[in-house]
């Protein structure tokens, strides 16, 4: 079961006040250009991250407990460390960007321009982060990095994030489409959404065939994006960086599922 946290870990930083006018420059087109240009980012993420092994004392408490004052994994330390630097310089001001330890991060230093308030502010606060966490650690590293250990806990752990931010945006980018999908047909969500009628929701906002497509297309990047290329400049055949088959599980078993739960718990809270 995945695990939506709750309603009180996230405030939206909008800045227009008039729901009326959230989705004046979004749309599922839109929306939809930004997930694609979104693949080659976790793709890319994967493929820097196989160029070390599973280094799997960097998941040890074993490690991170050696770290003065600090308990838990060294990932967990390098996440905390690092979101707590990029807080400092804003990023979390962003509603795309949500932490995965947003437990007192400091505040910006810097004053940035305001984002527009696309996403309905009861609704914003969906969040998955902690599944994402799980799934990439314990079930998606076993099936693309090699076993081994190298001792690069410190580089292995800074990939492991950025593939973990990556993955969490795309996912989290879920409330983007939920939030159009409503707009745009308000009269066959609004009666599922009072019935509190999840698997009706799930039904709705499914597209079969652009899931299919989504699938193939990530698949078909994974195989272009790790080619092989021997020492002479030659592609070596059916060698990749990252298994496309991976990708395509990825895709297929948790990032598009994961995203649809995430419509789902944000429109169940569209009306709130």
């Amino acid at each position: 079961m995945v695990k939506v946290e709750g309603d009180d870990d996230y405030l939206f930083l909008g800045t227009n006040p008039d729901n009326d006018a959230m989705t004046d420059n979004i749309t599922l087109d839109s929306i939809r250009d930004s997930l694609v240009r979104q693949e080659d980012v976790i793709i890319y993420c994967l493929i820097q991250r196989a160029n070390f092994p599973i280094n799997s004392k960097a998941y040890s408490a074993s490690l991170g407990d050696t770290i003065h004052e600090f308990s838990g994994s060294l990932a967990e330390f390098v996440a905390r460390q690092t979101e707590a630097a990029e807080a400092k310089a804003g990023r979390y001001e962003n509603p795309e960007e949500i932490p995965f330890y947003p437990d007192n991060l400091p505040p910006p230093l810097i004053t940035l321009g305001n984002f527009p308030q696309i996403l309905y502010p009861a609704a914003a606060n969906v969040n998955v982060s902690k599944t994402i966490w799980d799934i990439y650690t314990n079930r998606l590293l076993p099936l693309y990095v090699a076993e081994g250990d190298d001792g690069n806990y410190g580089s292995t752990t800074a990939c492991d994030l950025t593939c973990l931010q990556a993955l969490s945006r795309r996912i989290h980018y879920g409330r983007y489409v939920a939030e159009v999908k409503f707009q745009d047909a308000p009269e066959q969500y609004e009666p599922l959404i009072r019935a509190k009628d999840k698997d009706a929701i799930m039904k709705l906002l499914t597209d079969v065939k652009v899931e299919d497509m989504v699938k193939k297309r990530v698949k078909k990047k994974a195989t272009v994006f790790g080619q092989e290329v021997n020492s002479n400049g030659t592609v070596v055949e059916g060698k990749y960086k990252v298994d496309p088959q991976v990708v395509y599980h990825l895709y297929s078993e948790w990032v598009i599922p994961l995203t649809k739960v995430v419509e789902v718990e944000y429109l169940l809270r569209r009306l709130d």
